[in-house]
């Protein structure tokens, strides 16, 4: 038995085989072949089995994800059939060298030649040919290619990292959880996880190298503890574990259609945070009051181009009527930092996290922004929209969007497109200036919702996805305390409501505190919300409210917590 520990990211117990996400070893030498019609052999074999490959993950990938994301595949089969580059590996093989070599000699020259195309599409099927070479050396090496889209039973991923896209194709019937060896509480994989209600360790530095392929794993997303061929006596435990958990959320289900109200009577709203049109129904099915964050960019990812104005729209009114009036705030386009968009060609950042990204983007790149700005104006009419730009640093920032967006409504109506009267305009706050004035943007804003994933990060100048200074994500300490009071307090002086959308507004020892400070609304992940609501219906706001300036004066995040364990969670 041996144990591994990590960060523990996303709550649960899962106990299934691993399934390790770790790159086959595709290097090839060249051999002098005396039977060259059996090196032909080998090849075509290599690619028939690589075209089935190809056909199936279509299929698959039409099924799960939609005709679009189909298309990536049929590109690459194209790509397989290719006459000329066919042609072009057989002459080397009439050289007397062998398939292996053949094909990655011949693939080089190709790849060279598309990445050095000034044509945007041109340079993206050089990516096309990489994979389909990558699957044909497999067959010809002998390796296995593991593609967990493919997933038929059950399994725990164990990787390096997974991005955000990797993340979102992941299928929860079959992966019942994940461990990587890099990343933090707040990345964006890890913040999936919880979205799709799976366990997930993070951070665990050793992972790939120390879990076998097809081992049995047993994984704590509570505590972050990784046991590799545990005894029949420690699964017997998890096991029960895993019922106990499931026992719990039976006994909250009660709370799905009870209203988000304190135990003294001060209603608060529990939304739910979503990445896709898809997530709603799990938002639904655990009675969210709404959605508090609608993470469009990942909308625009896992694809090789923008989707267009009319793509979006049908995205936003798909939402918007699945909720059913319910507010829906959709926060505009937060690319950069660890969500990258290949197909845009921007440059490579020092300091991507402090770059150019999110609304810094849209600002410049008007052409992306106005898209998506129309998609939503449109589609407003068909729910309760509220619009939230994401990064925002400044009022002249904040001004320059607003004003974009009523250049947008403007040219819509006159253009005869209804667009809702009633829609909210706010922004979050998660840059410390931003929190630092927050009276002066909430004269302008209609709302204002903490980003604290961010706000955290960027008040301890500590990177949330580098797991060395993981120790500085520090959610209750009374720096961030403060700054949430001055956000709050300013915006209720001004007659604007307070929400949150980071990671700390599911946190259990920090609900009590933003109760206590006055927050209007708490949004997070799906799995989160019934939890939540069970627990603020055991809290008097009023009794909590008098602790406030006790929590202010602590010096350390340890001292407020248990401080709030011993007085605060009654």
């Amino acid at each position: 038995m041996l144990e591994l520990s990590g960060i523990p990211v996303s709550d649960g117990v899962a106990i299934a085989k691993a399934y390790c996400l770790v790159e086959p070893d595709l290097s090839v030498e060249k051999l002098e072949i005396r039977d060259v019609e059996k090196e032909k052999e080998r090849l075509k074999d290599a690619i028939q089995k690589a075209k089935l490959e190809l056909e199936e993950i279509r299929e698959t990938a039409k099924a799960k994800f939609g005709e679009e994301k189909a298309t990536i595949f049929s590109a690459q089969i194209l790509v397989l059939q290719d006459p000329d580059m066919l042609f072009a590996i057989e002459n080397n093989i009439n050289d007397g060298v062998n398939a292996e070599f053949a094909v990655h000699e011949v693939v080089s020259e190709y790849v060279s030649m598309f990445k050095a195309m000034e044509s945007e599409y041109m340079q993206e099927r050089a990516i096309d040919i990489q994979d389909v070479a990558k699957r044909l050396l497999a067959h010809l090496l002998g390796r296995e290619i593991l593609d967990y889209s493919r997933l038929s039973t059950e399994v725990i991923i164990v990787a390096e990292d997974l991005t955000p896209s990797m993340t979102t194709q992941l299928d929860k019937k079959y992966v019942k959880g994940f461990i990587t060896n890099i990343g933090g509480r707040t990345s964006h994989s890890a913040i999936l996880a919880r979205t799709m209600g799976i366990p997930a360790i993070v951070g665990a530095k050793t992972a790939t190298k120390d879990i076998t392929h097809g081992s049995s794993v047993i994984m704590d997303g509570t505590s972050g503890k990784i046991i590799l061929d545990a005894s029949e006596e420690l699964k017997k435990y998890y096991v029960s574990s895993q019922r106990a958990l499931e026992k719990e959320n039976e006994l909250l289900a009660q709370y799905i259609s009870l209203p988000s109200v304190s135990f003294d009577g001060h209603p608060v709203e529990i939304a739910g945070n979503i990445g896709k049109p898809g997530d709603v129904a799990a938002i639904i099915a655990n009675g969210g009051d709404g959605i508090g964050l609608f993470r469009t960019e990942f909308l625009y990812m896992d694809r090789k181009e923008l989707p267009d104005e009319e793509e979006q729209f049908l995205a936003y009114k798909t939402v918007l009527e699945k909720m059913e009036n319910k507010p829906t705030i959709v926060r505009t386009l937060d690319i950069g930092g660890d969500k990258e968009l290949p197909y845009l060609n921007l440059e490579k950042e020092m300091n991507p996290f402090l770059g150019y990204r999110a609304i810094r983007l849209c600002l410049d790149q008007q052409h992306l922004f106005r898209t998506q700005l129309r998609a939503l104006l449109r589609a407003s009419v068909h729910g309760n929209l509220k619009i939230m730009f994401p990064m925002i640093a400044t009022l002249d920032e904040f001004r320059a969007a607003k004003e974009l967006l009523g250049e947008e409504k403007e040219w819509l109506i006159n253009n005869g497109f209804p667009v809702s009267e009633q829609i909210e305009v706010g922004m979050m706050v998660e840059i410390p200036s931003a929190a630092v004035i927050a009276d002066l943007f909430a004269k302008e804003a209609d709302f204002l919702s903490i980003g604290t994933n961010d706000l955290i990060q960027y008040t301890f100048a500590a990177d949330r996805m580098n797991e060395k200074v993981s120790y500085l994500y520090q959610p209750y300490h009374p720096a961030i305390l403060r700054l949430v009071k001055m956000v709050i307090d300013a915006a209720h002086s001004n007659g604007k409501w307070v929400g949150m959308c980071g990671e700390m507004a599911g946190d259990e020892i920090a609900i009590p505190i933003l109760l206590a400070l006055g927050l209007d609304e708490f949004s997070m992940n799906a799995s989160s919300i019934l939890k939540t609501r069970a627990l603020i219906a055991r809290l008097p706001k009023e009794q909590l409210a008098v602790h406030v300036e006790n929590l202010l004066i602590f010096t350390e995040g340890s001292e407020v917590k248990q401080y709030v364990e011993q007085n605060l969670l009654l």
